[in-house]
């Protein structure tokens, strides 16, 4: 992609997931109403849940990128790892971060850096929104309830603040919405999974981690129903093997949420697969095991995985 002279790229991750299109978005907005030129992009395709959002306000989603030039300008929300940005981020200027996740960000240079403990990227943006005194419209508010019902599984998440929760019951109110309604329409839409094949959906929500040299990843997808998801399990494992092979890994974890009994059901493969056994304290049967009560990826599965990985 040229360079666009003084114009800024505001993106999320790699495979992004409703929170990472949404904060982009309004991150974008927010930058425009304070005078700046700055335009959200994305670095994936649009998953069936954050198709909902695009569908529900009739508005058209950002264009997608799969690289940035040399010393483009350039603004990283819900994320900060290289590995699960844009090619070529080295090379760009990293204006501002704002993320919730693990600080994995080194730079040469100053740059504003927000990085809060809560559930959302989204919840971080409304803050900023409410400091520099920028109307938050009907539209940006429902971008930004959409995101942390999806980060926090409509607050059953571990990873849920009340921050978090105080601050969507305000956006529910501008967007002129009752949260549970509309939240659950959301998650739903993005259990629907019938029109993707196994190598489309192990990538819908994944993401690439290193350690130590170990390369690993850890996608989620989520479901009302594990046993839909799971009776197509052998064609989940030769895609998930051809994803190792090609991108060199020494572990793939997929996991399938449960959004109604917040339980995942879980497949390992890799050299290093065992490592969930003891991450979790499950034992694998052909490659799966349950995970009572672990729903998130940052704050219950990937710490194990860091933890016993080595």
């Amino acid at each position: 992609m040229e360079k666009i002279v003084d114009e800024t790229l505001v993106f999320g991750h790699k495979n992004p997931d409703t929170d990472s299109i949404m904060s982009s978005m309004v991150m974008a907005n927010l930058e425009n109403q304070l005078g700046n030129n700055a335009r959200a992009v994305r670095l994936g395709n649009i998953n069936k849940e954050t198709e909902y959002v695009f569908n529900y306000l009739g508005i058209e989603k950002p264009e997608y990128i799969a690289d940035i030039e040399d010393g483009q300008n350039v603004i990283l929300v819900d994320h900060n790892e290289a590995t699960q940005s844009a090619d070529n981020l080295a090379n760009a200027k990293v204006e501002k971060v704002v993320d919730h996740h693990t600080m994995n960000f080194v730079a040469p240079y100053q740059l504003y850096y927000r990085a809060e403990p809560v559930g959302c990227t989204a919840t971080v943006l409304y803050k900023m929104y409410k400091e520099y005194d920028v109307e938050i419209t009907k539209n940006i508010a429902t971008m930004m309830l959409s995101a942390i019902v999806s980060d926090t599984l409509l607050f059953k998440s571990p990873t849920c603040t009340p921050e978090d929760k105080v601050i969507a019951e305000k956006l529910a109110k501008i967007a002129e919405v009752d949260i549970t309604t509309y939240g659950t329409a959301l998650l739903k839409a993005g259990t629907d999974l019938s029109e993707y094949t196994p190598e489309q959906i192990i990538n819908i929500d994944s993401k690439l981690f290193e350690k130590d040299g170990k390369r690993f990843k850890i996608a989620q997808v989520n479901t009302a129903d594990l046993d839909s998801i799971f009776k197509d399990k052998v064609y989940f494992e030769a895609a998930i093997n051809d994803e190792i092979k090609k991108n060199n890994l020494d572990l793939y974890m997929f996991a399938a949420t449960d959004i109604l009994n917040s339980n995942s059901k879980i497949i390992s493969l890799g050299n290093d697969s065992n490592v969930v056994e003891k991450a979790y304290g499950v034992t694998l049967d052909n490659n799966t095991a349950l995970l009572e009560n672990i729903v998130s990826r940052k704050k219950q599965m990937l710490p194990g995985i860091l933890e016993n990985l080595g």
